[in-house]
C-alpha cells in the first residue's frame, strides 16, 4: 500500500499541513504514525478525502495498463497527451501502471493490436482509458461486461478533451461509406438478376423433342 508523508498528502488533497495536524488532534481523520513519531497517510485514507471509491485489490500477478488510441498518425501529439494525462492520474492515486498500450485506428475496427492483446490477456487487472470511445466507438458495455467476467476492470476517467470530435466525423464517414457500398452491390445484383430473367428460356442440352 502506497504511503504519503504529510507535506505529500496535503498537496495531494489540497489541504493545509495545519488542517490536516488539527484533523489529526481532533480524530477527523487520525494519521498513522512512523516509528520516529512522524505522520503518514495511506492512499486508502487519500481516496476517503477526496471522495473515491476503494481501489480494488489487484493480485501480485495482474498488472495496470493504460490504453490509448488516435484515428490517424497525424494525431501522434493527441496520443502522447493521452499517455501524459493518464500517467499523471494514475501516480496522483497511487496506481503503478506496469505498460501503456496504444493504437493507431478507428474505434470501430475490432483488428487493433493492442486492442485484442487487452480483449485476450490472462494478466491484466485493470485497463485505465481517457473516454470511452478511446476502446470502441460503439458497443462499449457490452465490451465492459465481457471483460468484467474475465477478471479485467476498466477505469474510464471521462476527459472529454481527450476525445477528439474530428474522429466522430470520420467514423460517421466511413459508417455512409459503408453502407453506400452495400447498397451499390444490392443494386447491381438486383440488375444482374433482371437482366438473367429476361434471357430466352434455354433447353437443356439432354432434353428432346417429342
Amino acid at each position: 500500500m502506497r504511503t504519503y508523508t504529510l507535506g505529500e498528502f496535503a498537496r495531494l488533497t489540497g489541504k493545509a499541513t495545519s488542517t490536516l495536524q488539527r484533523w489529526d488532534r481532533t480524530g477527523v481523520l487520525t494519521a498513522h504514525r512512523t516509528m520516529t513519531n512522524r505522520r503518514y497517510y495511506t492512499h486508502d485514507q487519500y481516496l476517503s478525502v477526496m471522495g473515491l471509491p476503494p481501489q480494488p485489490a489487484t493480485a501480485p500477478d495482474k498488472r495496470i495498463v493504460i490504453y490509448a488510441r488516435v484515428s490517424s498518425r497525424n494525431q501522434r501529439d493527441d496520443l502522447a497527451n493521452q499517455e501524459r494525462f493518464l500517467r499523471q492520474w494514475a501516480n496522483a492515486r497511487g496506481l503503478i501502471v506496469d505498460e501503456v498500450l496504444t493504437d493507431i485506428g478507428s474505434g470501430m475496427n475490432f483488428k487493433r493490436k493492442n486492442f485484442n492483446r487487452i480483449m485476450y490477456a490472462d494478466d491484466i487487472a485493470q485497463v485505465i482509458i481517457a473516454h470511452k470511445d478511446r476502446l470502441t466507438r460503439f458497443g462499449y458495455d457490452w465490451f465492459d461486461d465481457y471483460l468484467r467476467r474475465r477478471g479485467v476492470t476498466i477505469t474510464v476517467v471521462n476527459n472529454e478533451q481527450l476525445s477528439p470530435q474530428e474522429e466522430l466525423v470520420q467514423d460517421l464517414v466511413s459508417i455512409i461509406h459503408v453502407f453506400s457500398s452495400r447498397i451499390h452491390g444490392l443494386r447491381r445484383y438486383a440488375k444482374e438478376v433482371r437482366e438473367d430473367e429476361s434471357l430466352p428460356h434455354r433447353t437443356r442440352p439432354d432434353q428432346s423433342a417429342n
